[in-house]
């Protein structure tokens, strides 16, 4: 019997995961880290999430991303995470997405776009070229404006409280 491929993943699971990475960003802007929320899933099920920490774990690496890619790697028992789609809130940095390509994840949709740091302009530019990259595929701007919302929030709530 031939099984059917899998599902594409539509508008509506991308809004509702980035939903999810929304509520995880709340949760680091309320331990007093920059409200950057992730979620790594393969179909419709969560395999693993996170949130910045770098404050609070005292860890330069504890984006929220990093966060995710160890507990879904942790929780399949397996570095190589192919087959899977990581949700940001925010467009990931360059150490972020060296991450992404080594643990193999198939997709990647982002929320707001990070013109400073994010990463996606030297990908786009060809900086990766020679690095095996798969079949990466990106999704831009999903939420973007929520996202960036709660980010502009954040900082000048700082801002204010100086």
């Amino acid at each position: 019997m031939a099984q059917s491929p899998p599902s594409l993943p539509s508008k509506h699971s991308d809004e509702r995961w980035m939903e999810h990475a929304l509520g995880l960003a709340r949760r680091a802007a309320e331990e007093g880290e920059i409200p950057v929320g992730a979620a790594l899933i393969r179909g419709d099920r969560l395999l693993g999430e996170g949130w910045n920490r770098t404050l609070t774990l005292a860890d330069p690496t504890a984006h929220a991303e990093i966060l995710a890619l160890r507990r879904a790697a942790a929780s399949v028992r397996n570095y190589r995470l192919s087959g899977t789609t990581l949700v940001c809130t925010l467009e990931p940095c360059v150490m972020c997405f060296g991450a992404i390509l080594e643990s193999r994840v198939s997709r990647v949709v982002i929320g707001a776009s990070d013109s400073d740091r994010g990463a996606l302009k030297l990908w786009k530019s060809g900086a990766w070229a020679s690095y095996p990259v798969g079949d990466l595929a990106v999704t831009e701007g999903v939420a973007a404006s929520r996202c960036r919302d709660l980010l502009k929030s954040y900082f000048l709530g700082k801002r204010r409280s100086r």
